[in-house]
């Protein structure tokens, strides 16, 4: 996809965003030459000072999309509270418009490959959307009867990341998580069929899924895709893993209850009827006590549908060991890795490791069920800062998935390393990579804020190339992401047309976007920091406190010059700065000279 243009008209604003706020993400010439000579991936560098609206830019195309994403799954599952006609999603009034690849079955002799869509939602009113050129559809309007072109106007995938703490930026994506679980759970309930995949196509790759990006690229990338990988990390091959998957959860008798709804009870069914009738559900009749058997949709049984491979079944065929530990009721998964183990993980698989990862989101999500349905109402209300503080995090002998033992080899390493070894670094690396390699193939939007925080120089000034071998950006697909920093190489790697520039105004609290109004390809870091940050200073404060003490002695006109020259070399280090004031001692030097002269 292509961003072309967001505009904010709810009249409360959103976040630093003010009500009116309308930034132009490429201008219609630059579109044309961008379509004419494709030059490759390149992201959106989002720039500026600490506040000054970056991650809302962000934050406001994850609340349009999670809205848009509302639409898109009501007519598979949606939890009531979601459904209400008076819900007010923030932001409540917006327009974005952007260009989406036509599908290939819809391109007609002589149509355009891309077609432009335009999202619109007055205040107190629904989503609108139309589209140009495209003219496989006699209609241009959506309606109700139409809603299954969301499923085509919109990105296969918006993806979020973020280093830090913004949960804002989390919120839309965590929502649509619980709304994943509770589709399966309802699935469990009413034993309806249920394809293994997550529904939702929003998803916030936070550390939780770590392990996951690491095994899925290692098991299926080949090494010409993995040399991100290889440059910067030294990683080699994947060793061993293991798979826990905890069976059954002990409910409570509401809980347990709660099956016995619907159709059920209208035929006056009691609960113990239900419990033999329902596969997932269990009584142990000495104690008493309900267990549902949460696997009961993702392993084969004796119900199941012919020719359809449960996730877990699939897990199990590429497994060197499995075993069920019977008085936990856990699978145990075990996998040596050969050339055997990663053709059994392509066959099962469809050769495809985002096949792969979205199983194990599957399971992942599982790790949910101990949410009660009121703190995931009040959740899906929310606009709290404070979702990792709300949602309990389990022990790991309480989740229903787990990764352990997952070991690889790594360059100038004898032993076998965990990734829980690697740097902060590394493993922020590993996991921005990871990710876009296991989307390199789909049209999807990423939004990824500060993912480069704990680079070193080195890494930060390689990661756009880095970005870049991930994101191929050829054929029938392409993405598009937004990037904010804090790091001038982003932007010396960036054209200015791909540099955003934010700037806040201290009075009225209005956020500007700009391009620089020089060329950033190619240029260096000072000028950068300069121009586009505003510090004029090329050394820390520190250091330049004791610059300017060392220039007010001289200034003074009582120190030796040579000896001061020698003190200002043993006291600080190469820098423009320093030149510039040692320059000033000789150059008042010569000006003595001839003045003595005349």
């Amino acid at each position: 996809m292509k961003l072309l243009r967001i505009k904010i008209t709810d009249p409360a604003g959103f976040r630093s965003l003010p009500c009116g706020f309308e930034h132009h993400f490429r201008t219609e010439w630059g579109l044309q030459d961008e379509l004419a000579q494709p030059e490759g991936f390149a992201p959106f560098v989002c720039a500026g000072p600490n506040g000054s609206g970056k991650s809302n830019l962000l934050e406001a195309l994850a609340a349009i999309f999670f809205q848009l994403e509302i639409l898109r799954v009501r007519r598979s599952f949606l939890p009531k509270i979601l459904q209400e006609a008076d819900q007010d999603f923030s932001p409540t009034a917006f327009e974005l418009d952007y260009l989406i690849r036509v599908p290939p079955e819809y391109i007609q002799p002589g149509s355009p490959e891309w077609t432009k869509v335009c999202l619109r939602k007055q205040f107190g009113g629904k989503i609108t959307f139309y589209w140009e050129d495209w003219p496989a559809f006699n209609t241009d309007i959506y309606s109700d009867q139409s809603i299954h072109l969301v499923d085509l106007l919109a990105p296969e995938f918006v993806l979020g990341y973020s280093s830090g703490e913004n949960e804002i930026l989390s919120l839309p994506f965590f929502k649509l998580r619980f709304v994943q679980f509770d589709e399966y759970w309802q699935a469990l309930k009413q034993q309806l069929p249920y394809s293994g995949r997550p529904e939702t196509r929003l998803a916030y790759l936070d550390n939780g899924f770590s392990q996951a990006i690491l095994v899925c690229n290692l098991l299926f990338q080949d090494e010409a895709t993995l040399q991100p990988f290889r440059e910067d990390v030294g990683i080699e091959a994947l060793q061993e893993f293991r798979i826990i998957i905890r069976r059954s959860i002990a409910v409570s008798p509401e809980v347990a209850e709660g099956f016995l709804s619907g159709e059920y009870a209208e035929r006056g069914y009691v609960q113990d009827d239900y419990v033999a009738s329902n596969p997932a559900l269990r009584k142990d009749s000495e104690s008493g006590r309900h267990t549902v058997n949460l696997m009961q949709l993702l392993e084969a049984g004796p119900n199941s549908a012919p020719n359809f491979v449960p996730l877990v079944n699939r897990l199990k065929r590429c497994a060197t060991l499995s075993y069920v530990d019977d008085a936990t009721d856990t699978l145990i998964l075990d996998y040596w890795v050969n050339k055997e183990t990663k053709k059994a993980f392509q066959a099962n698989f469809d050769n495809d490791p985002l096949v792969l990862f979205q199983a194990f989101q599957v399971l992942l999500t599982l790790n949910l069920y101990s949410v009660s349905d009121a703190l995931k109402t009040d959740l899906y209300r929310s606009n709290s800062h404070y979702v990792s503080e709300t949602v309990p995090t389990l022990a790991s002998d309480q989740r229903i998935m787990r990764f352990k033992f997952v070991r690889f080899r790594k360059q100038g390493v004898e032993q076998p390393m965990m990734l829980k070894e690697l740097s902060d670094g590394e493993h922020q690396l590993l996991h921005s990579l990871g990710m876009c390699l296991l989307f390199r193939n789909t049209n999807s939007l990423f939004l990824l804020d500060e993912p480069e925080t704990h680079f070193n120089p080195d890494w930060r000034s390689n990661f756009i190339t880095r970005l870049r071998q991930c994101l191929p950006d050829a054929g029938d697909v392409g993405q598009e992401m937004l990037i904010t920093t804090h790091t001038p190489f982003l932007i010396s790697d960036s054209r200015p047309d791909k540099v955003l520039v934010f700037a806040k105004d201290k009075t009225s609290g209005a956020v500007s976007i700009s391009h620089p109004d020089y060329n950033t390809l190619g240029a260096s870091i000072n000028k950068i920091t300069m121009n586009t940050f505003g510090k004029r200073e090329t050394i820390g404060g520190h250091a330049h406190a004791l610059l300017d003490a060392l220039r007010a002695r001289f200034e003074q006109g009582a120190e030796d010059k040579e000896a001061l020259i020698t003190e200002i070399h043993q006291q600080l280090g190469d820098s423009v700065e320093r030149v510039l004031l040692i320059n000033a001692i000789l150059n008042s030097d010569q000006k003595d000279v001839e003045e003595a002269q005349d």
